[in-house]
């Protein structure tokens, strides 16, 4: 019998071992979705506090609840280790580890180098392995390909190769792993045929595409597509302020066309790990075939200019008050990058704490869902005690996260001054003290 035809009978009656690589935000809701379908699975990460704590049944991210988590651990079907040799006994692995940028901007390619070489020395013939970190076109077949195959197993035939891009939104109530539907691309048919087999357990919808290089640029287009119109929103933002115009006001009216628009909203800048990395993995794929991605590099060079336009309206606000910015109490109201998570990677509170302190301001900041932040050269802020009395004693209220806890009619009647860069004073009563973008 085949490998293919082996690993095939193996998933389809669920007899199939699943590891999971890097059991983050994206690789854990995936390995309880695997467990929950009936496969025993194998959540890896290199981090031991969080394999102890995913061995104990408690759950460090948001999106999966302890009690979720705790039945699969209680009956064996999930389980985490720091090992990669616990893999050896698996039949189909998913990569899920992170993709951050360089300080250059450029793609940071060593965790799926290291979770690639990882495997290599594990994986055994018949094996399925599927790359789901989101990366430049043409990673799969160029970097995990050679590796896996250079000890001779031949792709699709012995081992089976594919990429199948995360569609994680954290915090969101509706979308979840099951019922996202998910692309896969295998470097051959068979390749797709097997991974899809696989993904139909825990996936209500698969999308089949021709190559691995097909589902990597699509996933980049997803997220190219935001972080572009998300720079005409700021844009639009930075026009309107010119002109005198409520950019707000422009895009509700906008927003009432029942065809050939889409609104976005401008915003302090993007965070999260997708929307302002991924472009640049685009970006910098097409340089080397000496093409300048211009859409990417202008939307970048908008969205990374939003923090120091944010700081700018603070500045501009105080001095409306005859304050300077240096000696100013600045109380920055969430520092998630979006609401009701407690991520806080590239969100662009950061920046504009970070500028707001080296003009001399006294920041603090309060947000419900992240106790603590680390800033350049190690310092690290904690969250402050929401109270009307921290409120009162600003000089200004910077609104960065509009977390569904606050309430912001008791900000507005309790501050001095509010810049609100989010909208959430809209349906308010208009007050002298409150600047928007």
């Amino acid at each position: 019998m085949s490998h293919k035809q082996t690993l095939l009978d193996k998933i389809n009656d669920k007899s199939a071992v699943i590891g999971v690589v890097g059991a983050g935000y994206v690789g854990l809701p995936l390995a309880v979705e695997m467990a929950e379908a009936g496969l025993k699975t194998i959540a890896l990460d290199l981090n031991a506090e969080k394999i102890d704590m995913l061995n104990r049944g408690e759950s460090y991210i948001e999106d999966i609840p302890s009690e979720r988590l705790a039945v699969l651990i209680e009956n064996g079907t999930l389980c985490g280790t720091t090992d990669y040799h616990d893999l050896g006994q698996a039949d189909a692995i998913s990569i899920c580890v992170p993709t951050p940028l360089s300080k250059n901007r450029d793609p940071d390619m060593s965790y799926i180098n290291q979770a690639t070489t990882s495997i290599q020395e594990i994986a055994k013939a018949g094996t399925l392995v599927i790359l789901e970190s989101t990366t430049y076109p043409g990673t799969t077949i160029e970097v995990v390909l050679p590796r896996l195959t250079e000890g001779g197993l031949e792709v699709g035939k012995d081992i089976f190769i594919a990429f199948s891009p995360e569609r994680i939104d954290p915090g969101n109530k509706t979308y979840k792993v099951r019922n996202t539907p998910k692309i896969v691309g295998g470097i051959t048919e068979d390749c797709t045929e097997v991974a899809c087999a696989l993904y139909h357990h825990a996936i209500d919808t698969l999308v089949p595409v021709s190559s691995p290089t097909t589902a990597e640029m699509a996933k980049l287009l997803e997220n190219t597509f935001r972080a572009v119109n998300i720079g005409l929103a700021n844009e639009l933002a930075l026009m309107c302020d010119k002109l005198g115009i409520d950019v707000w006001e422009v895009i509700n009216a906008a927003s009432t066309k029942p065809f050939g628009f889409m609104p976005f909203y401008p915003g302090p800048g993007l965070g999260g790990h997708c929307i302002p990395i991924d472009p640049h993995y685009l970006s910098w794929k097409l340089k080397t075939v000496n093409y300048t991605a211009r859409f990417i590099e202008l939307a970048s060079e908008i969205n990374t200019s939003m923090p120091l336009y944010v700081v700018n309206k603070v500045t501009d606000a105080l001095n409306e008050a005859s304050k300077s910015v240096r000696g100013s109490r600045i109380v920055v109201i969430g520092v998630a990058y979006k609401p009701d998570v407690n991520d806080l990677r590239e969100s662009p509170a950061i920046d504009i704490i970070e500028i707001l302190r080296q003009k001399g301001a006294d920041v603090v900041y309060n947000d419900p869902y992240v106790p603590s932040m680390r800033l350049e050269g190690q310092t690290v802020l904690k969250s402050t005690a929401y109270s009307t009395e921290l409120l009162q004693e600003a000089d200004c209220v910077v609104i960065i996260t509009n977390h569904s806890d606050y309430n912001w009619m008791e900000v507005l009647t309790n501050s001095k001054m509010v810049v609100d860069t989010r909208h959430v004073m809209a349906h308010y009563p208009d007050g002298m003290n409150v600047i928007t973008l």
